[in-house]
Parts: structure tokens; sequence; C-alpha cells
């Protein structure tokens, strides 16, 4: 099981953790910390087997008052995977990438459905196999179009958005109420360039490095919490399409690593930013 939590740090934190899981004969496997000194909070991430015959509830049950006690923020997880949906639109590479992760078991989710503003056979070849897979064009009406999306997620129980290069940009309204679970990638260069063809405007300029950054979706525009980044030097002898090819692996090894470290616990969110304990 994972337990995370943040609070505002003071002594005896450890202490009482441990003590706790001391006390119920659990078997503490890893644990990382982190007081922040800037802002006062401390969080940690405590992976641990329980004792056997514990349930969950009931280790929910016997933390509470300790939480209550030091102010926490907390969660407490057993081994079930996520559920997690992937929208996608035209550019197959992450998603192909998430789903060839998903099969080898390295990443370990249950994938509700795949959604795309395109039809099936307009998203490249990736081989979606039996997963449920939902057609939601941009007909012009984007409220009703994120109605459905959002209705699909309750009754699928999803747990976790990630947007696959879905090449739309999500309302103020969806973005609050997926805040916290839904991940998104985008290119990053210095400097950035957005628009058409950002590929091909880094080219002009000359950059010197090409990246991606994978964060939580909030209603600002590719400024939510950061998850994970990457960047790649590049030279005056690479064309567009080098840069394109170069690009596309970077953007899906860190939208994997982000999923990842999402799936697994390991990122806690604390005013605006995110603390990540990284394997």
């Amino acid at each position: 099981m994972i337990l995370t939590l943040s609070c505002p740090d003071r002594h005896g934190i450890v202490a009482a953790v441990s003590a706790f899981l001391l006390e119920r004969e659990a078997n503490i496997s890893d644990a990382q910390q982190f007081g922040d000194a800037l802002s006062g909070y401390f969080f940690m991430r405590v992976v641990f087997e329980p004792a056997e015959g514990d349930v969950e509830a009931a280790l929910r049950d016997g933390f509470a008052p300790l939480a209550q006690r030091f102010e926490m923020d907390w969660t407490l997880r057993g081994p079930e995977p996520r559920k997690v949906m992937i929208l996608t639109s035209r550019f197959d590479h992450c998603l192909a990438d998430l789903l060839y992760r998903w099969r080898i078991d390295e990443l370990p989710m249950q994938v509700t459905a795949i959604v795309s503003n395109h039809p099936r056979d307009m998203i490249g070849h990736v081989d979606l196999g039996d997963l449920p897979f939902h057609h939601l064009p941009m007909s012009g009406d984007k409220a009703a179009q994120e109605a459905r999306l959002l209705a699909l997620i309750e009754e699928t129980g999803t747990e976790l958005v990630v947007l696959a290069r879905y090449m739309q940009i999500l309302s103020d309204e969806l973005s609050a109420r997926l805040a916290g679970r839904c991940i998104n990638i985008h290119h990053s260069f210095l400097p950035g360039f957005k628009g058409a063809k950002p590929y091909h405007q880094a080219h002009a300029r000359g950059v010197k490095v090409i990246g991606a950054t994978a964060h939580y979706v909030t209603a600002d525009l590719d400024e939510g919490p950061i998850i994970e980044q990457d960047v790649e030097r590049i030279s005056h002898r690479d064309a567009p399409a080098d840069l394109i090819r170069k690009g596309r692996d970077i953007e899906r090894r860190v939208l994997a690593r982000a999923v990842s470290h999402h799936l697994h616990d390991r990122v806690l969110m604390h005013d605006g930013k995110t603390i990540v304990f990284a394997d």
C-alpha cells in the first residue's frame, strides 16, 4: 500500500507515521520525505506491506486521528491499478507508447477508453485491440462535446485522464472538474513557439535545445503544475524533419514518466507546483 501526505512541517511527523505502521506490524519497504523551508510544508510517501488480514478501511480509520492531529492532506491506496482514459487526435506516437508500456505491465493502469475528436481510422496505425473507442467530434458545440466527455469519464469511473497529443483546449469548467487528475504533454522550447508548425519555427530561429513538458491541466493554458520535463540538444545540421522526429521521442518518454509517477502516487501538489518522489 502507498501512503502520501503533506502538512505544515513540525517535529514528530515521521516518528508518528512510523509508530502507527509499527503498531500494526506493517513492513515499510520505501519511504521518502521532504521538508520545504520556503513554504514550511512537509511531504512524505511511504510504501508498506500491511500485516496479514489488515484491510484498507481499517487502516484509514486508524490513521484518521493522527492525520487530523498534524493537519494532513493524505491519501492511502492499495495496489489496484488506476482507471485511465486516453484522449488523442491524429498524432499517435504518445498513444502507441502508453499502450505498449501498459501491455508489458510497465504502467499499472486499467484503460477505460480511448477518446478522439477524429474517427478511429485517422489516428495512425495504433492497435487498439478490444479497448473501447469513442469518437467525440468537435462539431462547433464545444460545451456539448465536453459534456459527453465528462459523462463518459464519470460512467467509467476514470481516475486519470491523459491528453496524449489531444489537439483541443479544454474549457475552464472542464479543467476545473479534472483538477489534479488530467495530464497533458506539449513541446517546450527556449524560447517558446506557439501556433502552427512549432518545430519549423524553432528551426528557423536556430534553436539549440528542444524539449517536452508534462503537466497537470489547469485553466491557464500549458501553465499547470509540472510533473516531468526533458530536453535534447540539436544543431544546425538538423532539418525540421529531424526536430519533429526527435521531438516525438522526447514527448512520449516524458509523458510516460509523468503518467507513471502519477500512477505510483509519486506526485504531491502544493501551492501551484509539484513535489515528485521519483524512483
